[in-house]
């Protein structure tokens, strides 16, 4: 089998042990992040969506523009631009990079985020409006003739788009979450429905969720799975370890603000030792502490003392080791079922560049090993 590795990329210098550097649009930072993943040899970079950052499929268009094969996923939240507009923009954006597009799709795990945008429904109902607004995307993006709809949230009348994908049958839909609403509306529509990084025993029982939705809603193919970590790579397991520790002293020192979205996160997701307060908002968030307070380390590699000291804010477990206890840790989870691995490092650029030289060849040696017969 082939797993699918996915990276992230921002428009400016910054992570949760990187205050940020330079102006919020470094044209050359991202084109030189950008590049550096598909030097790499990534398959796409997802780039975020904060209410404060900049539009995703601008961002997207330049780096397509400006590269030869990277894929590119863009996180979009439902509910800000209707779902025609959105099946036209990114069927232009994927013509124009030459089918290289994917969507991203979250729902909103943060009341307080969401209403810098100006949407105060609540968590349920931004879940039902998501299953509204993707069954008219990929409507929009597949149906012959003009259509109407008439819905709760949505409603349109001879509705057609000129504009397609260039992908068949249309641009690729991922899908986060960890709620019950999540796996229902996932299961539904994702293609590839996301996890963050939790223990072994515990994303096997996601799995397992997601699976289920897909087949209570009558679907014969099921989502692939994909999974988020932080590697923390060293040329020795103590050298590892010892970077570990440092990065997580750093974060301990500078609070848990700072990420690729939103420097403004840390604010709002309470609840980790080091911050104190009534806890996150969303499920996954929630998981990640949970799987904190049960112990650091679990498997051969997942490490949550991160996740604890941001209060769980994103994707913030950790993989820690040499390239080759990490590479095996990852394809502890593609053996349970994973079909995608989405990684970021601390140091984002210089670790997108030692993913790629060190890590990444070992997990595709061993699958094409196992292809070959090669057994594990």
């Amino acid at each position: 089998m082939s797993v699918e590795f996915i990276g992230m990329i921002g428009t400016h210098e910054v992570s949760e042990i990187h205050p940020a550097r330079g102006p919020v649009v470094d044209t050359e930072y991202t084109l030189r992040f950008a590049r550096a993943h598909e030097d790499a040899g990534f398959d796409r970079v997802l780039i975020g969506y904060g209410s404060a950052t900049p539009d995703g499929a601008q961002v997207a268009a330049y780096v397509a523009a400006h590269t030869e094969r990277l894929g590119l996923l863009v996180a979009h939240r439902p509910g800000f631009v209707a779902p025609t507009l959105a099946a036209r923009t990114f069927a232009t954006l994927d013509q124009f990079s030459g089918g290289r597009v994917a969507v991203h799709i979250i729902s909103g795990g943060r009341d307080a985020e969401q209403r810098r945008d100006g949407d105060y429904l609540a968590k349920d109902d931004r879940y039902a409006r998501t299953d509204e607004y993707l069954e008219i995307l990929k409507r929009a993006w597949t149906d012959e003739e003009p259509f109407g709809y008439d819905g709760r949230f949505y409603r349109f009348e001879d509705f057609h788009a000129e504009v397609r994908p260039r992908q068949r049958p249309r641009v690729p839909l991922y899908f986060g979450g960890s709620s019950e609403a999540a796996y229902t509306v996932g299961g539904r529509h994702a293609d590839t429905f996301a996890l963050w990084g939790e223990p072994l025993a515990e994303t096997a029982e996601q799995i397992a969720s997601v699976h289920r939705a897909a087949k209570a809603a009558g679907r014969a193919e099921l989502p692939g799975i994909s999974v988020s970590f932080r590697p923390i790579l060293g040329a020795t397991e103590e050298l590892a370890w010892e970077r570990a520790h440092r990065i997580l002293d750093t974060i301990r020192a500078h609070g848990p603000a700072g990420s690729f979205t939103s420097s403004r996160w840390g604010r709002e997701t309470l609840g980790s030792p080091t911050t104190g307060g009534a806890g996150p908002q969303n499920v996954g968030s929630r998981r990640l502490l949970a799987a904190a307070a049960r112990g650091e380390r679990h498997d051969r590699a997942l490490w949550t003392a991160t996740a604890a000291a941001t209060g769980a804010a994103g994707n913030s477990t950790a993989l820690v080791g040499t390239p080759e206890t990490v590479a095996k840790a990852l394809l502890d989870y593609v053996d349970i079922g994973v079909t995608t691995l989405l990684i970021r490092g601390y140091d984002p650029l210089d670790d997108a560049v030692g993913y790629g030289r060190e890590m990444l060849p070992l997990v595709r040696q061993e699958l094409a090993h196992r292809a070959g017969g090669g057994g594990s």
